[in-house]
């Protein structure tokens, strides 16, 4: 059973001092928004947490962005300002993650140890 495709959407923001990522629900709907503001962030983002890779580019290990990078980069701290201007000013990224194979219940039968 094959399970874990999908395909990883986010927007990666180079700024002065760090790397700044938000995921996306779908790009499709980021391009509509980058062309009508009419439509709400929560159709956009999948959640309104900004992310911050240490100057890893768009991999690497993500954390929290603290106020305080968020306020030296943007000049602000509010998550919807701070989502709006890495959408604006950042650049899409897709990734598709493989699927994988496994066994669903490894207690099965003769694979499991008693």
């Amino acid at each position: 059973m094959a399970r874990g495709e999908t395909v990883q959407q986010k927007v990666h923001f180079k700024g002065k001092d760090d790397d700044f990522v938000v995921f996306l629900d779908s790009a499709d709907d980021y391009k509509k928004w980058l062309n009508d503001k009419s439509i709400p962030l929560a159709q956009v983002v999948s959640s309104f947490k900004i992310f911050v890779t240490h100057k890893h580019g768009a991999q690497g290990p993500f954390d929290g962005a603290s106020k305080g990078a968020l306020e030296n980069e943007f000049g602000t701290h509010v998550d919807d300002e701070v989502i709006k201007q890495i959408l604006e000013k950042g650049t899409l990224q897709e990734s598709q993650m493989e699927e994988r194979q496994g066994n669903t219940n490894a207690s099965i039968g003769s694979l499991g140890g008693h």
